[in-house]
């Protein structure tokens, strides 16, 4: 998942002096407003506007940060169960030896 960070090729926290001044380069990189800008970047370029409008208003940046670090909680919550799940299900010791070793040693002693 991509962030309005990301759009903007910023860490988190960026100040607001170094969103303004990623914003006025990737449209300057894109070519945003001369006659040649391509018809496919216009998404991109739209994201890049709606990333700027979130982090440089301090107030919509905070909001958007807070959902930031909720989502990255819940995402970590769901790891964790789905490890945890996993490692109950498999547990192994380290001197087992593997299905097939076992499989053979069997069929030659009967």
């Amino acid at each position: 998942m991509y962030t309005y960070y990301d759009y903007l090729e910023l860490p988190p926290g960026a100040s607001p002096n170094k969103v303004e001044a990623a914003y006025g380069q990737l449209l300057q990189r894109f070519g945003y407003g001369t006659t040649d800008a391509g018809q496919d970047l216009s998404g991109l370029v739209r994201m890049i506007h709606t990333a700027y409008e979130v982090l440089s208003n301090a107030e919509s940046r905070q909001r958007y940060d807070t959902e930031l670090a909720r989502a990255a909680a819940v995402a970590d919550a769901e790891l964790k169960a789905t490890l945890d799940q996993d490692a109950a299900v498999t547990v192994r010791r380290i001197q087992d030896p593997p299905v097939s070793l076992r499989m053979a040693v069997t069929a030659l002693a009967a």
